[in-house]
């Protein structure tokens, strides 16, 4: 019976440590986890910060575009009537 009574107390004493390592885990898993929610938080509003400083420079960069289309457009504009003006001087002369 010697043997069984020792291999009861080895069992219990496995199944003590394996507890103890189970709940180290769970405490190491709830540490970690609160730690990769912060940083997450934290990443989150640098994107929000980012997002919002590339939306500032993309709106500014096609307001300048625009604005130089606009003004070949109108100088284009001016270049034709001129050239129609031109054209009805010669004609009617």
């Amino acid at each position: 019976m010697g043997n069984l009574t020792d291999d009861m107390t080895r069992l219990r004493g496995e199944i003590d440590a394996l507890r103890g390592s189970r709940e180290a885990l769970i405490q190491d898993l709830v540490r970690d986890t609160k730690g990769m929610k912060s940083s997450v938080a934290a990443m989150l509003g640098d994107f929000s910060k980012e997002h919002a400083d590339m939306t500032r420079r993309s709106r500014k960069s096609r307001m300048a575009f625009v604005s130089g289309v606009r003004k070949k457009v109108f100088k284009m504009k001016r270049e034709m009537q001129n050239d129609l003006n031109g054209a009805r001087k010669a004609w009617n002369a």
